[in-house]
């Protein structure tokens, strides 16, 4: 099987690539490597999955030197003539698609980014999709898209219509585009409402490693809405295993299936930045603030659908999961120092 992953310099895209190609797919990652955040971050994620930065070019394609079955090219999904010819040329059998512009504070400054990206990326990747006959569309939503909503746990079958970002709005524009096109050409897509998730080689730009890369060096965390905030940590292995699943796994039927991805069992703010203080022996010095525009006060992932159909079960509890990101982080940090 032939397997397109999109966004692969990114956190989950880069965890994603590496697991499916120790599995025998055929891999082709692809990703524009934009500055949105550090990109030796980015780099140094495509250098541990074997590829060549130093000779790589726009549209030329680098082999892993760790997995023959990985290769990897540079290249943006909003440029259509290439994404045009690459589905063309490499007849892929299903696309994951991982690769967005994200963040949710940062597209109230710049929503242009996320038309660009977001809408028409995914609307590139939909039409080459639809051309070349990919059996099985697997793409990037988020728990930003259940907005307002206060029932919680959140279910796929919640209302999803009131947005309190700019972010969520082109990842709810995606789901109806994909179900459009499901519908009109009988492609199987899969949606993934992913919820915080962290981990090694995870974001900058996330709280989970603003709040450990703050702790560790003595810097002051804002703490948003006084605290009185519960997210869904996910741990990226957890997530990965998931993604992999609905991946491999081409649907019996058409039609855009949604699911949740998270832990199910949310945190209190507080309570993580303790865990933080835990492992790594540092105390935290904490800013309380106010409630952030675009902001919600809890996410909580009901992940039964995902369960029935892929068996999905996240096993990494919380302390586990920042053990090993602490273990990373320190690894990391002393990577670049020297």
């Amino acid at each position: 099987m032939k397997i397109l992953v999109t966004g692969t310099a990114g956190f989950i895209g880069y965890h994603t690539a590496k697991s499916l190609s120790g599995k025998g797919y055929e891999i082709i990652g692809i990703d524009n490597i934009n500055d949105y955040y550090d990109v030796r971050l980015k780099y140094a994620r495509l250098t541990d999955a074997g590829i060549d930065i130093d000779g790589m070019e726009y549209g030329k394609p680098v082999r892993s030197s760790n997995a023959e079955e990985y290769t990897f090219i540079k290249a943006d999904i909003t440029d259509r003539k290439f994404i045009e010819n690459l589905f063309l040329t490499e007849k892929f059998d299903v696309v994951c698609h991982l690769a967005a512009q994200a963040g949710v504070r940062y597209s109230i400054e710049n929503p242009d980014a996320y038309v660009n990206s977001n809408i028409s990326g995914f609307l590139n990747v939909l039409e080459a999709g639809r051309k070349n006959g990919v059996k099985h569309i697997v793409y990037a939503s988020s728990s930003s898209v259940y907005g307002k909503n206060k029932k919680v746990p959140f279910e796929e079958t919640d209302r999803t219509d009131n947005p309190v970002s700019f972010y969520a709005a082109t990842k709810k524009t995606n789901e109806l585009m994909a179900e459009v096109y499901s519908d009109m050409y009988g492609i199987p897509m899969s949606a993934l409402r992913f919820f915080t998730v962290y981990g090694p080689w995870g974001r900058p730009d996330m709280a989970p490693y603003i709040f450990m890369d703050s702790v560790i060096n003595g810097r002051s965390i804002r703490v948003f809405n006084h605290g009185d905030m519960y997210r869904d940590f996910t741990y990226i292995d957890d997530i990965v295993s998931g993604v992999c699943a609905v991946t491999e796994n081409e649907p019996s039927t058409s039609g855009n299936r949604i699911y949740n991805i998270g832990n199910g069992e949310p945190v209190n703010l507080m309570d993580f930045i303790k865990v933080i203080e835990d492992v790594s022996g540092h105390k935290a010095t904490m800013t309380m603030e106010h409630m952030q525009p675009g902001d919600v006060i809890a996410t909580y992932a009901d992940t039964s659908r995902l369960k029935a159909d892929y068996g999905y079960m996240p096993t990494v509890p919380v302390h586990v999961g920042i053990e090993r990101f602490y273990e990373w982080y320190a690894w990391y940090r002393s990577l670049n120092k020297a």
